[in-house]
């Protein structure tokens, strides 16, 4: 993966597809989700996620987002056959409250958007599945202005730690389902990963349910910086894709 990619007026988005030609591929992620034209399909199970709160391996800040890593977390995931295991989670979100989110619902934005990347294990490694068209899963949640959320706030309280690009630390035994709504309801589509190198292997499911962040959490976020220690700071903000053309694919949902 390149690192010459960013969010910056002369690396961001909008410049990818000059060493990424994927950039314009057909099933590139995010997208806008437009619930009235999403197809309800009887046939999508309900998710169900299961994580070892004890596979929690550390947290990074990568110059790009902050990850939070997982040892090979095991997990099963519809709509999707087969057994996933979760790689890592990490978050977008913005410099104001009214972006952050890749996603978008009907054209609206969230202030920030968590992502839970996992990977099929019938592949032999993360990095085999990236480049299979059903090697990931990354289940969408987003984040609205509301009250304190205590459980997203033992995630935050390590940022203290990461605050520079490249700096990481222990982050141990952290169960990421407590981060999900009650309602697991959600749309899915055929996607991407919204990062170069924007491999077209990720089944998106992307929840209706919004969870609740406080502003003086997304203040939190918004403190730590995309440079190095000894570098000119850069306040770590507005790190989203935008959304990308839907060119013809179907958006399903769970739910009438």
């Amino acid at each position: 993966m390149s690192h010459g990619w960013g969010y910056g007026p002369n690396n961001g988005p909008e410049s990818w597809a000059g060493e990424f030609s994927i950039a314009d591929g057909p099933r590139q992620s995010p997208i806008n989700i437009i619930p009235s034209q999403a197809q309800y399909d009887a046939s999508l199970k309900p998710l169900k996620l299961k994580y070892d709160p004890s596979n929690s391996n550390g947290i990074l800040n990568n110059g790009h987002s902050f990850q939070v890593d997982y040892v090979d977390d095991g997990n099963t995931s519809s709509p999707i056959s087969g057994i996933y295991r979760l790689r890592q989670f990490h978050f977008h979100w913005g410099a104001s409250d009214d972006r952050g989110s890749e996603h978008t619902v009907n054209g609206i934005k969230f202030p920030c958007e968590l992502h839970l990347v996992h990977w099929n294990t019938k592949y032999a490694s993360f990095g085999e599945a990236a480049g299979q068209p059903d090697g990931l899963a990354v289940v969408g949640v987003f984040l609205k202005i509301g009250a304190a959320n205590p459980r997203l706030q033992n995630v935050l309280d390590a940022l203290n730690a990461i605050t520079f690009k490249g700096k990481q630390n222990n982050f141990a035994n952290f169960d990421p389902k407590t981060l999900l709504p009650v309602s697991l309801d959600y749309w899915t589509y055929d996607g991407s990963l919204t990062t170069p190198p924007l491999l077209e292997s990720v089944t998106w499911i992307v929840l209706k349910e919004p969870i609740s962040v406080s502003p003086a959490q997304m203040a939190k976020f918004r403190s730590l910086l995309f440079t190095g220690e000894g570098e000119a700071p850069c306040c770590m903000v507005d790190n989203y894709r935008p959304p990308q053309p839907l060119k013809g694919r179907i958006i399903r949902s769970s739910f009438k």
